[in-house]
């Protein structure tokens, strides 16, 4: 009876390995396969909000580097998130700039997107001119405006925990708005993304702290997991371009593509004001501990009942 059994399990364990070795090969001649894919050429609609970030997106579809990697890319501006979000919602968007929290928020409610790269950024905390406010801990009590439950939020909330005071949130969605409130002493205090935030110093803001300073990150670029999964190679090619007008951006004074920016609602001769980074970063991974930290703070703010995993939100794998 042993022998039988002993000869039954050495056939399975022949069959099994047969088996793993085919499934191996065939792992690999799918990849091999993805790996010649070409993009698809169908139009891929990304969205976009006037900040640092959307820069290299522009630049790449402004100086033909989208349309050199196969793929047809349209740029959809907004002035505001909550625009972009009814966007999403309506299926206009392919891609989007969002964040950690949004990717979330989504899937909550059932509109799956992934994280597919962070973004270059930057968000600045000012106070008015005539506030007389020059230090972090005197927005205690104040109004600082910002839109509730993005990153801007979060970027508020983190440091107000670290500096143990409270402040009242003003609810002001454009861009535009929230600016003129700040330079017209409407507001104590706003949380603004470069080179918006440079742009206002210059005209009497106060800077009090800097999320890139803080080591704070949480925005993104996102896809439809339909687009992740049906066509790979278009994201793929997406962010090729995107890393060649980093390069361009690294190698170019502001001054000579700051005013292609306008088209997109960026305010006028904003070169003047743009980050003086002397390196801007290729897209890469959101980095683990800050995507959990957000993912902790948006179902605190009730707008999840569970915490999604890295796994579930994330596909850094189409990265060049």
């Amino acid at each position: 009876m042993k022998k039988i059994m002993t000869l039954t399990l050495l056939l399975v364990f022949v069959l099994f390995t047969a088996a793993c070795g085919n499934t191996t090969t065939t792992k690999t001649d799918n990849k091999e396969s993805n790996n010649t894919e070409k993009p698809s050429g169908e139009e891929l609609t990304i969205g976009i909000l006037p900040a640092e970030s959307a820069i290299p997106i522009i630049l790449a579809k402004e100086n033909g580097y989208f349309a050199k990697e196969g793929i047809n890319v349209s740029i959809k501006s907004f002035s505001a998130p909550t625009d972009r979000n009814v966007a999403i919602q309506a299926s206009e968007l392919d891609g989007t700039i969002a964040d950690v929290m949004t990717a979330a928020a989504f899937m909550e409610n059932g509109i799956k997107m992934k994280i597919t790269s962070d973004i270059s950024e930057d968000f600045k905390i000012l106070s008015s001119p005539n506030s007389g406010i020059t230090e972090m801990k005197d927005l205690n009590g104040k109004n600082v405006s910002l839109v509730p439950n993005f990153i801007l939020e979060y970027i508020m909330d983190d440091f107000a925990a670290k500096e143990d005071f409270t402040y009242n949130i003003v609810e002001i969605p454009s861009f535009s708005g929230r600016a003129e409130a700040l330079i017209a002493d409407k507001v104590d205090g706003v949380v603004f993304t470069e080179p918006q935030a440079s742009m206002l110093v210059s005209q009497g803001a106060h800077l009090l702290g800097s999320s890139a300073d803080a080591g704070i990150k949480g925005g993104t670029i996102l896809f439809s997991e339909e687009m992740v999964s049906s066509k790979s190679a278009d994201i793929k090619a997406f962010y090729k371009a995107y890393n060649k007008a980093i390069d361009y951006m690294n190698n170019r004074k502001a001054e000579e593509y700051g005013d292609i920016l306008t088209k997109y609602q960026f305010p006028d001769a904003m070169s003047n004001y743009l980050s003086t980074k002397e390196n801007f970063p290729y897209a890469g991974a959101v980095l683990k501990d800050s995507f959990d930290s957000i993912v902790q703070w948006t179902k605190a703010k009730g707008q999840i009942k569970k915490n999604y995993s890295y796994e579930e939100l994330t596909d850094f794998t189409l990265l060049p």
